[in-house]
């Protein structure tokens, strides 16, 4: 997956109008809230098979760690 398809992931998954950036930090992002981090588990689910769990979700601070972790 390349980067700008994670990152049109990640827009869809929070429901976000406006362009991410890498270095986006997700606590200042009204998007980034239990919703998103539900949808990001249930896609990384169906995209790789991989449970992710909430202790991995917390170590995410970037838009950024979302992308390296999406490989």
């Amino acid at each position: 997956m390349s980067e700008k398809e994670k990152l049109d992931l990640l827009e869809e998954i929070m429901d976000r109008e406006e362009p991410l950036e890498l270095g986006m930090e997700l606590e200042n992002m009204e998007e980034w809230d239990s919703l998103s981090t539900l949808a990001l588990a249930a896609k990384v689910k169906e995209l790789y098979g991989i449970n992710l769990t909430a202790e991995k979700i917390t170590e995410f601070k970037t838009v950024q760690d979302i992308c390296d972790y999406l490989k």
